[in-house]
């Protein structure tokens, strides 16, 4: 049975008549007598009895009418409760990352969230990149893009991925003829990466900081499709992950070269404070972040 049907039965029973009934309803009382007629050819059973004054509920009425109220007290729950959820749908989110490399791949992800999420507005904000942590601390920004979980007890840590940085390097580079690359391998080399402080580029953090090594030198060129045309001309190499270069074309000349004899790998967390995990526009951001990004490598 169709729920205009459980709803037309209601109303007449609380209104006692058709005149009245028609008004709630939105129908002219003609419209209303012939669905209720029709509802009482398609059941077999009378639900009203016509009187001059009123219409009252037949015994197959009276269950037919408490049926209704369940279903449509019920339904009307349930629209209030979806309600409440779509009250907190909508909301700005700013966020960062402290790799620049990163950014290669968030453009799209935020489209795709413009289209499935329209009440979420996405921000990104680079000026908070060297310290995309303590700018969520600061309420700055709601989200930053991390390779090192903060132990700060009021932000909440979400592993995102895992990925790989490789060296790129020009196919008549000396080290080329490496099957991967040492520490010791970089004091000769000019290293380009997107920006200082050192303490923000992976290759630095993780592998040659530790090992003492800094390269001969070091050019930042935050425009990747620069840094690339430097390594094509075999002035210098670069890092970056493989995904992180897909939306460019590739000379067949530039190869990648594994870091370390078990490559330099590095886990990406979602930072947010432990607050705003409440918020659901907040969470969907996170559950579709972590779904786009999971397969990334």
């Amino acid at each position: 049975m169709e729920i205009k049907f459980l709803r037309l039965i209601k109303t007449i029973a609380e209104e006692g008549s058709i005149a009245s009934s028609s008004e709630k309803l939105f129908l002219t009382q003609s419209a209303l007598s012939h669905q209720l007629k029709d509802l009482e050819i398609q059941l077999g059973f009378k639900v009203f009895y016509r009187t001059r004054n009123k219409w009252e509920l037949t015994e197959e009425g009276n269950v037919l009418y408490r049926t209704a109220c369940t279903v449509i007290d019920s339904i009307e729950s349930g629209l209030n409760s979806i309600q409440q959820i779509r009250a907190g749908a909508a909301g700005k989110i700013k966020v960062s990352t402290e790799c620049y490399s990163f950014y290669q791949g968030l453009p799209f992800f935020i489209q795709k969230m413009g289209v499935l999420y329209p009440e979420i507005e996405v921000d990104l904000v680079l000026e908070a990149t060297h310290q995309p942590v303590l700018k969520v601390m600061a309420n700055e920004i709601d989200i930053a893009i991390v390779t090192l979980k903060p132990s700060d007890k009021e932000l909440i840590s979400i592993e995102v991925f895992e990925d790989e940085i490789f060296a790129v390097i020009h196919q008549e580079n000396f080290l080329n003829n490496s099957e991967y690359l040492e520490a010791h391998d970089f004091l000769t080399i000019h290293l380009i990466i997107h920006s200082f402080p050192l303490k923000t580029v992976s290759v630095y953090e993780q592998f040659l900081g530790p090992n003492g090594i800094m390269p001969a030198k070091i050019s930042a060129v935050p425009l990747t499709e620069v840094a690339l045309e430097m390594v094509q001309a075999n002035i210098g190499i670069t890092c970056m992950p493989k995904w992180a270069l897909k939306s460019f074309k590739l000379s067949d000349e530039l190869y990648f070269k594994k870091i370390g004899k078990h490559g330099l790998k590095r886990k990406h967390y979602l930072v947010v404070r432990k607050s705003d995990t409440e918020k659901k526009y907040v969470n969907d951001f996170l559950l579709n972040f972590k779904e786009h990004f999971q397969n990334f490598k």
